[in-house]
């Protein structure tokens, strides 16, 4: 299985690090039947990240001829101009994110990433997979309308609002679509694909490697109806 880390100008780097290392150390304990790379829609190139202005590198295309997964991180950081890193405080040392997140996120929209997401979305061998915010360049997009999916607990209101069934939980499983709630929910997110894609004791021994006991239960719409508590 080959997945692809998609980076923007703006994205989170710890929605693309923490998956991409897992996935990776997955790959190195199933003996090559995960791979993982760093691509942007426009091909290989610097990429801003919306973290101190952090550089990532894409080492190449969104190719969905390759790519058997594709994973979208979310954004950080302040609103300024495209890959121009603006931090100041709000209040007293409080950072209002829900302000200014959906506007970072919402840039990716004059790309390409949104045509070639929606490709992957309809193409039956693509399973496409989200950290954070990510799941809202999706819905943004148009692309998640009666979708069962999660993001940070901030933005589940902009889920509900585009059409999305927002859930409040940390992983939810909806198929070809599978979404992870806060930043640091990207470790769970890809122990969890490793669990799915290549077996149980490939992640377990990942999970040992990190030191990181997955947390929550992954949701998905089976099973009974739970009653109101």
């Amino acid at each position: 299985m080959h997945i692809q880390v998609v980076l923007f100008d703006g994205c989170d780097p710890l929605d693309v690090i923490a998956p991409y290392e897992v996935l990776y150390a997955g790959g190195m304990a199933s003996g090559g039947a995960v791979t993982v790379e760093l691509v942007s829609a426009e091909g290989p190139r610097k990429v801003i990240s919306g973290t101190g202005g952090l550089v990532l590198r894409a080492t190449g295309a969104l190719d969905l001829k390759r790519a058997d997964m594709l994973l979208v991180p979310g954004a950080s950081g302040r609103v300024g101009e495209p890959g121009e890193v603006q931090e100041e405080e709000v209040g007293a040392g409080e950072w209002k994110q829900d302000e200014f997140i959906p506007v970072l996120l919402g840039r990716t929209l004059t790309t390409e990433l949104p045509e070639l997401l929606e490709q992957a979305m309809k193409a039956p061998a693509i399973t496409v997979a989200t950290v954070c915010g990510g799941s809202l360049v999706l819905a943004m997009a148009g692309l998640l309308e009666g979708r069962h999916a999660t993001t940070h607990h901030l933005g589940l209101d902009i889920l509900d609002a585009t059409g999305a069934h927002a859930v409040h939980a940390r992983i939810v499983d909806d198929g070809d679509l599978i979404t992870g709630a806060g930043v640091t929910s990207g470790l769970d997110l890809g122990l969890y694909l490793l669990e799915r894609e290549v077996g149980p004791r490939v992640a377990h021994a990942v999970e040992e490697l990190f030191a990181h006991e997955r947390r929550g239960t992954v949701w998905r719409a089976q099973g009974l109806t739970p009653t109101t508590f």
